[in-house]
């Protein structure tokens, strides 16, 4: 049995080009996240579990959870974190005879170690602060508190904030970011921003913030509000990418909260339709091609441990989580990972001038990806490519076509590595019928795109 853990290739840490995530040996990390946020909240331990060991054979390799979501809402233990509704009094106490908040907190951080996974921990979420207010120093010393809890974790990555600007109760925020880096300067931490927003506004230059993560919500480009620039964004996640890209100095970036499968267009109007697998693929690709160092993925029915006898839960789901663990979008994520890890990771950097035109606009927009030896295009409608080749190694480039749907790749033979050429997929082109095209300098050998790494 291989028991190898990520973190047995060293810690996380930024890599020397300030874009990506690594482990302290070189090797690199593509952060395949799901958002689990009310999994402290709503699941038993072997609930809990099912979900965890879910995670980790569908290829996900961070869990985003929710340290306290409400102070006086109890866990499925009848536990609450804090007595007396004060951030200074956790209820921590260990016991033969009840399980409590955080020793139940404890449980799943170390079954998801055991499972060889991430927990990205949001301290306490947005709306704690906003209606408690806490004050910064209270908030300090609970900082202090839960990062030395946790500082000998090798699987912790602080998610500061939660759905919140950085400039609502900014002093919570820095003293909350502060702290948690004195009490535990191994782990790595960003900021959860509100939604159609990023950390990089309000903390990029802030010590304790390691890499910048944006939310780019989930609204549709319909939704947009023409009166309000902050909201044109609509669906377009990559133009988060593209300004933390222009950031000094350089930080990675991530989308760790884009549009869920299973949930309405804009949330709140349940008439509305519900984001599909099609869409969690594009919003994945479009982030990562842009240069995003991975991506999180959420579900409507997952992210709140929904179960049916709770009835109608928030932003009208009805589905079980256990059934939702299974809908295409969550199985599809992991060909993802595997298409980027299958060639030189680091290298990639987005490249718009390979493409030839215009790159096109929303759901006709092409995305390119270019490294030394090898160069990958994707389109969300499956239209023709056409690119400038010669701008990665070889004088002959090996075809392939990568279906992000499956995550299988068909060979389309070898061509000269210059001039200009059209790629054309072998498909009726709409949204949804995604592929992403891959060049590569035949004489690196590289297997097909998605299989690991070999030359």
């Amino acid at each position: 049995m291989n028991n190898h853990k990520s973190w047995d290739n060293g810690r996380l840490v930024v890599s020397e080009t300030g874009r990506f995530l690594q482990h302290a040996d070189g090797t690199p990390f593509f952060w395949l996240g799901d958002t689990a946020w009310l999994i402290l909240k709503r699941t038993t331990r072997d609930q809990a579990l099912i979900y965890l060991r879910d995670r980790k054979n569908k290829g996900y390799n961070v869990i985003q959870i929710m340290l306290v979501h409400d102070l006086n809402s109890a866990n499925a233990y009848g536990r609450v974190p804090f007595r007396d509704l004060d951030l200074d009094q956790p209820d921590a106490e260990l016991s033969t005879s009840f399980t409590s908040y955080w020793s139940y907190a404890d449980e799943v951080i170390d079954m998801a170690e055991r499972e060889g996974l991430y927990v990205a921990l949001v301290p306490v979420w947005g709306s704690v602060v906003e209606y408690y207010s806490p004050n910064a120093e209270a908030t300090e010393r609970y900082g202090e508190w839960v990062g030395n809890r946790y500082k000998d974790r090798p699987n912790v990555i602080w998610l500061n904030g939660g759905d919140i600007r950085g400039n609502d109760h900014k002093d919570v925020w820095l003293h909350m970011g502060r702290a948690i880096r004195k009490a535990a300067p191994d782990h790595l931490m960003t900021f959860h921003p509100y939604g159609r927003t990023q950390s990089s506004t309000w903390f990029h230059n802030e010590d304790w913030l390691d890499f910048n993560m944006f939310q780019s919500g989930h609204r549709s480009y319909d939704q947009m509000d023409e009166a309000n620039p902050d909201t044109l964004v609509g669906e377009d996640n990559w133009r988060f990418v593209k300004k933390d890209w222009a950031e000094v100095p350089a930080k990675p970036t991530i989308d760790g909260e884009p549009s869920y499968e299973g949930i309405p267009h804009g949330l709140h109007n349940l008439e509305a339709p519900r984001w599909t697998a099609d869409d969690v693929r594009r919003y994945a690709y479009w982030a990562v091609f842009a240069g995003a160092f991975g991506h999180t993925y959420g579900h409507n029915a997952v992210m709140q441990f929904h179960t049916e006898e709770r009835g109608v839960g928030a932003y009208g789901c009805t589905r079980s989580w256990i059934d939702a663990l299974n809908d295409d979008g969550a199985k599809q994520m992991v060909h993802l990972k595997q298409l980027f890890l299958s060639r030189p990771y680091e290298e990639r950097m987005p490249n718009e001038t390979a493409i030839c035109g215009d790159p096109g606009y929303r759901y006709d927009r092409l995305f390119v990806s270019l490294g030394k030896s090898y160069l990958m295009a994707y389109t969300y409608t499956g239209r023709s490519i056409t690119l400038r080749l010669g701008q990665f190694s070889g004088k002959r480039a090996a075809v392939w076509w990568f279906n992000p749907r499956t995550g299988e790749s068909d060979s389309a033979g070898v061509v000269d590595n210059e001039g200009t050429r059209e790629f054309v997929p072998q498909a009726v082109s709409a949204p949804g019928n995604d592929w992403v095209l891959v060049l590569d300098d035949v004489d690196q050998g590289y297997a097909a795109p998605g299989l690991p790494l070999s030359r």
